[in-house]
C-alpha cells in the first residue's frame, strides 16, 4: 500500500496534473503482479478539488437551479431537474401533472444520449477488433468463426463482426451512436429549448407550452430508437455472452457484491407532491423504483430511509472533517448522522496529514455503513426486484426481471427481457445499460401517452406560482437521477437564502476511497478482483491493462481517466489513458 499512497499524494498536490479541470479527474493508481496474473494493490484518486457546493451557499434561493444545472458540462439538465425538486420540497410547490409529464421526457431524452455514448464511444472501442487483436488475438481468431445469436436483429452475422464496427472512430457502432446521440438532443430541444444546460426546468414545473403537435413530433423524431433499442440490447448480449464461452474467468472482471443505491426516476403525475412527508408514496409510484439492494437482496424501497441512511466520510479524503451536527433528525423524525449531507461542511484541506492517510479529493459514500455503486443498471436491478412499477403497457417488473414490450419499427415487435445476474461484474454492468435504453424509450413512450391524454383533457398549466418565504428553516432533497445513476441534491433554508448546498454526483461516488474502516471504493475493489486475462505481452513494457480499462469503464465514470501503474518486482511504471469523457 505505501507505493500507491505514495503516489496519489503527489498526485493530489501537483499543480501540473493535467486532469485539474472543473469536472475533475479520476486517476486509478495500480500495483501489478504480472506472474500471478493480479492486482495486488489499488487506489481510486479524485485528482481535483470540485466545490460546487461552495457556490450555492447564502445565495438566493432563485439561483439554486441555474448554477447547479452547470455542475456538469452535459448533464445539465438532470441537475436542473434534482435541483428543482430539492426546492420544491423546502418550499411545499407541487408541480401540475402535465409539467411532472413532461419533466420525465425531457429526463429520457438526457439517457437516450448519456447510454449510447457510453455503450458505443467510451467503452465499445474496448471491446474492438483494434483492441482485441491487439489484446487477445486468440479471442480475435475465434470471434472471426463464432455466429452471432441474435443475427436476425442487430444483422451481423458474426461477433467478429460486430468488433469491426466497435472500432474507434471508423467502426459504423461508433458513428452511429454519435447520430443516436444528436437525435436525442435533438428531440429534447423540441420541448426544452436548448441542450445542454436547459433553462426550462424550474421549481414549480417547467417554463415551456406543450401542444399535441410538440408532442408528435416529439415522439416522431425519436422514432429510430425503437429498433435501435433492439439492436442494443442483443449486440452486448452476444459480446459478452462470447466472452465467457472464450474464457471463464471474464466472469470475474470487476466483480463486486451487487450492493446498489437509486433513488428511482421518472415521477407519477397522480401522486407527486414533492413532499417529504409522503416521499416513501410517491417515490415507490416512479417509473423506475427507487431502493437498496445489498449482496443482491433488496433491503428497502422507502425514500426516507434511503435519504437518512447516507453518509460522507473524509478520512481518506483531503478535507477537514466537520465537527457540528445541527441536524440529528430528518422532518419525518429519522435519526440524521452527523455524516449525513444536510450536515456537512466542506473543509479543504490539501496539505492534510494524518493517520489516515487521505488520498483524494472524493468522499467516502456509504449507506447504512455499507458501500454502494450506482449507475443506470441500477434502476433495472432494483425495479426488477421490487415489482412496483405502475402498470404499463410498455414495462413490467416480476420480481427476478424487467419486461420490455418495445413496438415495431422497421424490425418487428420484441419483448425484450433482462434478467437480474447471478453475478455482478462489469459485463453485467454494460449488458444492463444496453438494456437500459429500451427501458428509457419505453418510460418515454408511457409518458408520451399521458402528456396526449392530459392535453385531450384540457390540462394546460405547466408550472405552480408560489413565494419565497422570509424567515423560518426549511429542508429539501431532490431525489434525482443522471444517465450514470444516483444524483441528489440537499438544501438547508434560512428565509430566502441556502445556508447549506450539498451536491452527489454518480461519478464520485463510484471513484470513491476506502472507508475509515478500510473497506475498499467500489471502482478500487472491482479493480482488484479483476484478474488479467490479456496474453499478448511480454513484460511491462507491452501490457495494456485491457482487462483492468474494462472494469474501469464499466462504471461509466464521465471524467477524463488514467491508468497509473506499478509493476511488482521492478521499477518500471506506465500510464495508460481510459477513454471516459467523450472527448473524440
Amino acid at each position: 500500500m505505501a507505493e500507491i499512497e505514495h503516489m496519489n499524494t503527489v498526485q493530489a498536490s501537483d499543480s501540473s496534473d493535467p486532469f485539474r479541470r472543473i469536472g475533475g479527474g479520476l486517476a486509478l493508481h495500480c500495483s501489478i503482479d504480472l506472474a500471478g496474473r493480479k492486482v495486488s494493490d489499488v487506489g481510486s484518486v479524485a485528482t481535483t478539488y470540485r466545490g460546487y457546493e461552495s457556490l450555492l451557499r447564502n445565495r438566493d434561493l432563485q439561483d439554486a437551479g441555474l448554477i447547479s444545472s452547470t455542475a456538469s458540462g452535459i448533464c445539465g439538465g438532470v441537475h436542473a431537474a434534482t435541483s428543482a425538486q430539492c426546492l420544491e420540497m423546502a418550499l411545499g410547490i407541487r408541480p401540475p401533472p402535465l409539467a411532472i409529464v413532461a419533466r420525465n421526457l425531457l429526463l429520457s431524452c438526457q439517457y437516450l444520449n448519456d447510454n449510447p455514448m457510453h455503450l458505443f464511444v467510451l467503452c465499445g472501442p474496448d471491446y474492438s477488433e483494434d483492441t482485441v487483436k491487439a489484446t487477445n488475438p486468440e479471442i480475435w481468431a475465434r470471434a472471426q468463426r463464432t455466429s452471432a445469436a441474435h443475427a436476425a436483429i442487430h444483422g451481423y452475422p458474426t461477433v467478429g463482426a460486430i468488433m469491426t464496427d466497435l472500432n474507434r472512430g471508423s467502426g459504423k457502432l461508433f458513428v452511429e451512436a454519435l447520430g443516436m446521440m444528436r437525435t436525442a438532443r435533438a428531440a429534447y430541444v423540441l420541448l426544452g429549448g436548448k441542450y445542454p444546460h436547459s433553462e426550462s426546468i424550474c421549481p414549480g414545473g417547467v417554463s415551456l407550452t406543450l401542444c399535441m403537435e410538440q408532442l408528435d413530433a416529439f415522439v416522431r423524431k425519436l422514432e429510430p430508437f425503437i429498433d435501435y433499442a433492439k439492436r442494443c440490447a442483443r449486440i452486448w448480449d452476444d459480446v459478452f455472452d462470447f466472452f465467457y464461452a472464450c474464457d471463464p474467468a471474464f466472469r470475474e472482471l470487476g466483480r463486486a457484491p451487487a450492493n446498489m443505491i437509486d433513488f428511482g426516476q421518472w415521477d407519477h403525475e397522480e401522486y407527486y407532491d414533492a413532499t417529504y412527508e409522503n416521499c416513501d408514496r410517491w417515490g415507490e409510484k416512479r417509473w423506475s423504483t427507487p431502493g437498496a439492494v445489498i449482496d443482491g437482496k433488496l433491503i428497502t424501497t422507502d425514500l426516507t430511509r434511503l435519504n437518512s441512511g447516507v453518509e460522507e466520510f473524509v478520512d481518506r479524503s483531503f478535507y477537514d472533517a466537520w465537527q457540528g451536527h445541527p441536524h440529528r433528525e430528518d422532518p419525518a423524525g429519522n435519526p440524521l448522522s452527523q455524516h449525513h449531507p444536510w450536515n456537512k461542511a466542506i473543509n479543504r484541506n490539501p496539505e492534510k496529514n494524518s493517520g489516515s492517510r487521505p488520498y483524494s479529493w472524493a468522499t467516502a459514500t456509504v449507506w447504512n455503513r455499507n458501500t454502494f455503486e450506482v449507475g443506470a443498471y441500477a434502476r433495472l436491478y432494483i425495479s426488477a426486484l421490487a415489482q412496483k412499477i405502475p402498470f404499463s403497457k410498455f414495462v413490467m417488473s416480476t420480481g427476478r426481471s424487467l419486461v420490455l414490450h418495445v413496438p415495431a419499427g422497421e424490425l418487428p415487435s420484441e419483448r425484450l427481457e433482462w434478467q437480474v445476474p447471478r453475478i455482478w461484474n462489469a459485463f453485467e454492468r454494460n449488458r444492463a445499460r444496453a438494456y437500459a435504453v429500451a427501458f428509457n424509450l419505453m418510460v418515454t413512450l408511457e409518458n408520451y401517452h399521458r402528456a396526449r391524454n392530459l392535453l385531450s383533457r384540457g390540462e394546460q398549466d405547466m408550472a405552480t406560482p408560489f413565494d419565497i418565504p422570509a424567515t423560518g428553516k426549511r429542508f429539501g432533497v431532490g431525489f434525482g437521477g443522471a444517465g450514470r445513476g444516483f444524483l441528489a441534491h440537499w438544501a438547508v433554508l434560512t428565509g430566502a437564502e441556502i445556508s447549506n448546498y450539498q451536491v452527489s454526483v454518480p461519478s464520485r461516488i463510484n471513484g470513491g476511497p476506502r472507508t475509515p474502516w478500510g473497506e475498499l471504493g467500489p471502482c478500487e475493489r472491482a479493480v482488484l478482483n479483476t484478474p488479467i486475462i490479456e496474453s499478448n505481452w511480454t513484460g511491462p513494457a507491452s501490457f495494456h491493462g485491457i482487462d483492468l480499462v474494462r472494469a474501469i469503464q464499466s462504471f461509466d465514470p464521465c471524467m477524463p481517466c488514467q491508468m497509473h501503474l506499478i509493476f511488482k518486482g521492478t521499477d518500471f511504471t506506465s500510464a495508460i489513458e481510459v477513454n471516459t469523457d467523450g472527448l473524440i
